[in-house]
């Protein structure tokens, strides 16, 4: 008899297990390359998702050679995959425009928004001792804006846009080498784009010091970006806010993904939101306003937090 009751309580405890198991919720959330600030953003946020829902969401971090390939990866990525890409490129890929010309699929027609992460933030940075205050006065300067990254189109795109094309010379300097040049005298300043507070600029504002320019609302309008306001004492010497422009950043999915697994997903990151934000200043940066960026369709699940939780939608997001 002794035997059988063991058996049986040796069964309910494998049931138990499997029970368990069962519950647990993996998510394959694919960034950015494993040295940018978007990875570490990512490793945060498994290890948020982790702890704040007790380890029943379980989130594996893969690397990614960019924005484009995570939007692409959709067409056969199935399941919990999320990602993360500016809306922008969503909406690309849904009219089969530009990089995604003659790759249309139904496929991005079913990616669903979850929850913005810190914005690209453009920062224009210059010696404080280099009488830079404005734009103008970039004249005859030696600005390093580096090659190739987004940073650097759109520090080329501003300058054009600005008048300032052919009046500022333009370092042949890597942008990780910014601020040593700065330091040195090489260059008078340099062009970046990450969330802020950005690693550089914190670096350069303590060591060197440094103006981070800001924009009239004019030029912000003329960019076409998202106006972005760094808030006073973001960066050493800062003593008031800086309005720049930004790209802004959402996590997705697909709707493959069940509602009640989109839910926990996007309750579980705001309520850890602060307390990631104790380890990375970049997340005090992420507020309810940065919904207004998610311009596509938020999935059904995130939906029900959002208006639990009393947040503005539009008609579009739902």
């Amino acid at each position: 008899m002794k035997f059988v009751k063991s058996l049986a309580l040796a069964g309910l405890a494998l049931a138990l297990s499997a029970t368990a198991a069962t519950a647990e919720t993996r998510v394959t959330y694919k960034s950015a390359k494993s040295s940018s600030s978007y990875y570490q953003m990512a490793v945060q946020i498994a290890e948020a998702m982790k702890a704040g829902s007790d380890g029943g969401i379980i989130v594996t971090v893969e690397e990614s050679q960019g924005s484009v390939q995570n939007v692409m990866e959709t067409v056969a990525r199935h399941g919990n995959y999320v990602f993360t890409t500016p809306p922008v490129l969503v909406k690309l890929a849904q009219g089969g425009k530009a990089m995604f010309e003659g790759k249309g699929n139904h496929r991005f027609d079913e990616i669903r928004a979850l929850f913005p992460i810190p914005s690209l933030t453009m920062h224009f940075v210059v010696r404080s001792d280099a009488g830079v205050s404005s734009f103008a006065d970039l004249e005859g300067k030696t600005l390093l804006i580096g090659k190739g990254s987004f940073g650097a189109k759109e520090g080329e795109k501003y300058l054009d846009l600005f008048g300032m094309k052919d009046k500022v010379k333009l370092a042949d300097v890597e942008l990780s080498n910014a601020v040593p040049a700065l330091k040195n005298g090489q260059i008078d300043g340099f062009v970046t784009a990450g969330s802020y507070p950005a690693p550089n600029v914190i670096e350069a504002a303590a060591s060197t010091g440094v103006t981070v320019l800001s924009l009239t609302d004019d030029q912000i309008a003329e960019t076409k970006r998202a106006k972005l306001v760094i808030p006073a004492g973001t960066y050493a010497g800062q003593d008031s806010a800086i309005s720049t422009t930004s790209l802004p950043v959402v996590a997705f999915t697909t709707t493959d993904m069940d509602d009640e697994t989109a839910y926990q997903l996007t309750k579980t990151f705001w309520e850890q939101k602060a307390k990631m934000g104790k380890d990375a200043a970049w997340w005090n940066g992420v507020d309810a306003g940065l919904m207004a960026n998610i311009t596509g369709k938020l999935h059904s699940g995130a939906v029900r937090f959002y208006k639990e939780k009393g947040f503005a939608l539009t008609d579009a997001q739902m």
